[in-house]
């Protein structure tokens, strides 16, 4: 079954299959009758397809990593589509065991139920709030990240983050235009720093970003504040017209976003507004914003 219309679960949710095709990925959850429901992913398939005209072109060597990549991605994307579901029709959580079953292309999960997240009850845990400060940096709940700080310094403070939330270690990625980046996730949000060289040879702070997408935050929330404003919280035509109401200039980015240049403060969405739109619909939030020097 295609998870066009989805089979409402007073089923159990045992394991799932994780796919990728030459055409695409998807995967597949079986109850625990046997019942199955396949859902597609969408986007590339797993087979390598040259972008000239020459389709017999051999796999690049950093194909099979990329595919280990998207893979490790899609795993998470799966994980967290299946404890959603599984908290929204059966009250409790869902998480999975990982097997590959051919690498990178095959996966099995097997799935266990346990007893709901509290985060996912308002006022059970307390959200990770970053409080921005335009022309300094971020105040975080137990240390800072100034724009002065040396990038040995932010990615130990990104470590005791990575610790306080229980989440993977700094993740190291290349940004052009940097001389380093690493991130760190909070719930099901993404804390990351850039850093960049001065003339003096030493490397600083000069970019903070941070990302969270729709629906639940995960545990615990990631929360970004900036003048006494939710930016990720508040509708994202709010926090426009409460930014303009303050006397900043607000400048539209296409339909993704907005900057504020004297601020050097960026908001932006995942999709385009509503109905293209430029400050989007009633209900729709920014997903990410960033701040820099």
């Amino acid at each position: 079954m295609d998870g066009q219309g989805a089979v409402k679960y007073g089923r159990v949710p045992t394991r799932v299959l994780l796919c990728g095709e030459p055409d695409g990925w998807h995967y597949t959850v079986i109850d625990q009758h046997g019942g199955e429901e396949r859902v597609s992913l969408g986007g590339p398939g797993a087979r390598w397809q040259p972008p000239g005209r020459r389709p017999r072109d051999p796999e690049p060597p950093w194909w099979p990593r990329r595919l280990a990549e998207t893979a490790d991605a899609l795993r998470d994307v799966v994980a967290r589509a299946l404890t959603d579901r599984t908290f929204l029709e059966l009250g409790a959580e869902a998480r999975i065991s990982w097997f590959a079953v051919r690498e990178p292309t095959s996966w099995e999960g097997l799935v266990t139920l346990g007893d709901p997240d509290p985060a996912r009850f308002p006022g059970k845990v307390p959200p990770f709030s970053v409080t921005l400060e335009p022309g300094r940096g971020a105040l975080l709940p137990d240390a800072h990240l100034l724009f002065s700080t040396l990038a040995a310094d932010a990615w130990a403070t990104l470590s005791a983050v990575a610790e306080r939330c229980g989440t993977p270690a700094p993740k190291a990625s290349f940004l052009c235009g940097w001389s380093g980046h690493r991130s760190v996730r909070v719930g099901r949000g993404e804390l990351a720093v850039s850093v960049q060289r001065e003339d003096d040879g030493t490397e600083r702070i000069g970019e903070i970003h941070a990302s969270r997408g729709e629906g639940w935050g995960g545990n615990p929330e990631l929360r970004l504040r900036l003048d006494g404003i939710d930016l990720l919280d508040e509708p994202s035509g709010d926090v426009v017209a409460l930014f303009r109401d303050l006397g900043h200039e607000v400048v539209a980015r296409g339909r993704h976003g907005f900057r504020m240049p004297e601020l050097n403060l960026l908001l932006y969405r995942s999709e385009p507004g509503a109905a293209g739109r430029a400050d989007g619909g009633p209900d729709e939030r920014f997903t990410g914003v960033s701040l820099s020097r």
